[in-house]
């Protein structure tokens, strides 16, 4: 069973955390790209952390 969160904002924040590491900054630090994505989107410490997790491999992206 995996982790899918419901929360359009969730989902932005993997693309764009996927599209920086793919286009911009494909050195860039997860915690940097996660600290970035939480304030862009306004995402709470649970979302924070599943971004930390998936970043990690340990979840799915949401779909």
């Amino acid at each position: 069973m995996s982790v899918q969160p419901k929360k359009e904002d969730l989902r932005k924040a993997v693309k764009w955390i996927s599209e920086v590491k793919k286009y911009e900054k494909p050195d860039a630090r997860h915690q940097e790209l996660v600290e970035q994505a939480a304030l862009k989107f306004n995402l709470s410490p649970c979302d924070t952390e599943f971004l930390y997790r998936f970043l990690r491999g340990e979840v799915e992206a949401p779909q």
